[in-house]
């Protein structure tokens, strides 16, 4: 190994272990090698920072952050907590059945599993405590269903990915839905199994088709976001765009006007709030980007390549390694930084290994979803802690049965591939 190479890497973990912001992590290691390796002036890693906030495929994220903030704010996420309610709370489990169900329909507007968390996490634990479950299964249910907040679409990983890969955004969506809908299916399954005989539990009675069909209607207006969304999208009414865009008009106007869960004073408050959180993203997507450029100008990707293709042959040892790091990058790094660098570094290989571009931004995705779980950096596992006043370990041990699902279901995409890509493939994204 070369020592610059050494260097480089002592100078990023160092920065991580001594907890400094990821975005000064990776900028500050970029500003390194390019003085130490490098004939090439600061100016160009200024450009390069500039120049990645100029792309336009970032607005799609930051549109679809104020969606979310508008729908926490709003009665929209209660709604779809509502209606996932009437379908399964008079089964055993059948709240927390609600909440999985409920995350899946959040995560279909929102493309955030932090946002998930908070917003259907502060309402469905408590209410899953009083409704007689197990705390634990509480906090697991509710801080692991919030990972399908980027799985299932539009998912902000999936747009990142989109961005340095110059895959369909359309179809890298498309990918998400199988996966999403196993792992709600499983998780439900598993809510099933282990609540079937505690009797403690409140069970609502089996509903009418009548007061389904009056909530459905109270609901109808939150539970058609995302038919506009994926609808416009796939119609060819709109890009994915364009589509955050409208979503956040619809929202604006169904909490405002039809909802009335919004006032006026509301709308800055939340839009201040939106820009504050997009700002924070897009300075993760200039660090990241910056030690990008110094990764590509050492040609360290090429010669990662190379490595990687002396020493392993076969797919599915190479898939089996590739997951083995995303899963380790996953517990100490966000989903955001791992994209943008772990991406640039693992695509020159796919062809070599008859790997498809997104069926490997879908694999990204899942693992990173599933680092949000993970410790010591786990952003879910110290959201909940916080909620229930509970360490690290407590909710690491809580959320273990539902990751184990997540992750059979991560073996499943990656060893069976036409679980997730026959959706894409079936509307013409992949030949």
């Amino acid at each position: 190994m070369e020592s610059s190479y050494l260097i480089t890497a002592v100078v990023l973990l160092g920065c991580m272990a001594a907890t400094v912001p990821v975005f000064m992590c990776l900028f500050f290691t970029a500003v390194v090698g390019f003085l130490l390796f490098t004939d090439l002036p600061l100016l160009v890693l200024a450009q390069t920072l500039f120049r990645s906030m100029d792309n336009f495929a970032l607005v799609v994220v930051l549109y679809f952050i104020l969606c979310g903030n508008i729908m926490t704010a709003g009665s929209i996420v209660h709604k779809l907590i509502k209606f996932a309610n009437v379908l399964v709370s008079w089964l055993p489990g059948g709240l927390g059945m609600a909440g999985i169900m409920a995350c899946g329909l959040f995560g279909a507007i929102s493309g955030s599993t932090v946002a998930t968390v908070v917003a259907l996490g502060g309402f469905m634990i408590p209410a899953l405590i009083k409704a007689g479950y197990r705390e634990n299964y509480a906090v697991g249910v509710m801080t692991s269903s919030g990972n399908l907040g980027i799985i299932i679409p539009p998912s902000i990983s999936m747009i990142l990915y989109s961005m340095i890969s110059n895959c369909s955004l359309e179809g890298l969506f498309l990918t998400g839905f199988s996966p999403g809908i196993l792992m709600i299916v499983g998780m439900c399954f598993y809510s099933y199994l282990v609540n079937r005989k505690r009797t403690e539990i409140v069970i609502m009675p089996i509903p009418s088709f009548k007061e389904v069909f009056e909530t459905f209607k109270e609901c109808f207006w939150a539970l058609m976001l995302p038919v506009v969304i994926f609808g416009g999208i796939f119609s060819g009414a709109f890009t994915a765009n364009e589509a955050a865009v409208v979503a956040c008009i619809y929202a604006f106007i169904v909490e405002l006007f039809i909802h009335k869960s919004l006032k006026w004073q509301d709308v800055k408050r939340i839009t201040v709030s939106s820009a504050v959180t997009s700002a924070t993203l897009l300075i993760i997507v200039a660090g990241a980007t910056c030690f990008g450029r110094y990764l590509t100008l050492e040609n360290i990707p090429n010669k990662i390549t190379e490595i990687v293709m002396s020493g392993i042959q076969s797919p599915w040892v190479f898939l089996l390694a590739v997951n083995i790091l995303l899963l380790a990058v996953g517990m100490f790094m966000d989903v955001i930084s791992a994209t943008l660098i772990i991406g640039p570094v693992f695509l020159p290989m796919l062809a070599a290994y008859g790997i498809h571009p997104i069926h490997f931004g879908l694999l990204i995705t899942v693992n990173m979803a599933i680092g949000y779980c993970t410790p010591p950096v786990g952003v879910s596992l110290y959201i909940t802690g916080a909620m229930v006043n509970k360490d690290l370990v407590w909710v690491s041990k809580a959320v273990l049965p539902f990751i184990l699902i997540q992750m059979a279901v991560l073996a499943l995409i990656t060893y069976l591939p036409e679980t997730a890509l026959w959706l894409p493939r079936l509307l013409g994204f992949i030949n």
